[in-house]
């Protein structure tokens, strides 16, 4: 059975598994998720990204939205507005209410958040191992311009206030994980790492996402160490994000917003192959230049029979380099 570890954010990560599962239906698939995004709202522990990995693969996603979950309502979000009580920005539903609400609970009584994901996965059944990259607290923040100060301050912002509020509308000068140098890797990462026989960077966020995943003590190092094939799949398609405001984020790392760019960022020293869409073919050389094998193919996720092609591709990609 090939045991296959993916490093994932949100929308992109999930809806890349839910087409490498499709392809690859008996592989052992370890997802270690990015907790960066975690925030805490209302008294409640929320890991969006946990959360939609959780939801797409259990079938309780919103399919349109990519996130939340399906037949959701809004009463609780209403009534605390009501009382004045915010931030009205960042949509909780009622539905997904209650797993922040369980999550909350658990941690509180003492379990680790990788045994809080475990038991929330007992109910969803993803067919996945999810893993948050770490058991302890790691928040991402953005530095940005503080527009109220008027003499050229600037200011943190956590990472859902700049994505969610201000929709990446300002420039972002610096990406923060607080938290992130004192953290340690959640039981079973570096492990399920050392064991892979191939490892996947799928189309997420370098930065804020796999970015943050890597930036984990240790992580990196396990990567790059890795007797298996590290393969990824570019975010970046024709000079822009295919979602979200990854190009905003790649600026504040001085990275330009291209699929060479971000392969070299990552470098050679954790990639051995890339994919690249076929509309940036042109990149091909560039990337293998820079000691990354890169190959040019379809990678817009538009049904799961594309995304499912796309994983093929990756772990062909694998074979070939083991080859």
């Amino acid at each position: 059975m090939q045991r296959i570890v993916v490093l994932a954010g949100g929308i992109g990560g999930a809806r890349f598994l839910r087409g490498l599962m499709s392809a690859v239906p008996d592989a052992d698939i370890t997802v270690i998720g990015n907790t960066g995004d975690d925030i805490h709202l209302f008294g409640l522990k929320v890991c969006p990204d946990l959360d939609t990995v959780m939801y797409t693969l259990g079938g309780g996603i919103h399919e349109e939205q990519g996130w939340g979950r399906a037949g959701e309502s809004f009463a609780v979000k209403e009534e605390l507005a009501a009382y004045g009580v915010g931030p009205e920005w960042f949509g909780l539903g009622d539905r997904d209410f209650a797993t922040h609400i369980v999550r909350t609970q658990m941690l509180a009584a003492g379990y680790p958040l990788s045994a809080v994901t475990e038991a929330l996965c007992a109910r969803w059944k993803p067919g996945v191992r999810l893993l948050p990259m770490s058991d302890d607290r790691i928040e991402t923040h953005v530095l940005i311009d503080d527009s109220e100060s008027g003499d050229g301050a600037r200011k943190a912002v956590h990472f859902q206030e700049y994505w969610v509020r201000m929709r990446a509308s300002v420039d972002a000068h610096a990406i923060i994980p607080v938290g992130a140098e004192q953290a340690k890797p959640a039981p079973g990462v570096l492990e399920a790492i050392a064991a892979a026989d191939v490892v996947l960077f799928p189309p997420s966020n370098p930065v804020v996402s796999v970015g943050t995943i890597l930036g984990v003590p240790g992580v990196r190092e396990a990567v790059a160490d890795a007797a298996a094939p590290v393969i990824g799949l570019s975010p970046i398609v024709g000079g822009a994000p295919v979602r979200g405001m990854a190009d905003k984020v790649l600026a504040a790392v001085g990275v330009e917003s291209t699929a060479a760019a971000v392969a070299r960022h990552y470098g050679s020293g954790l990639l051995d192959g890339w994919l690249v869409d076929s509309v940036d073919a042109a990149a091909v050389a560039e990337v293998e230049e820079a000691g990354i094998r890169c190959r040019a193919v379809p990678l817009m996720m538009t049904d799961v029979e594309a995304t499912a092609a796309m994983a093929r591709a990756a772990l062909a990609l694998a074979e070939e380099v083991r080859a």
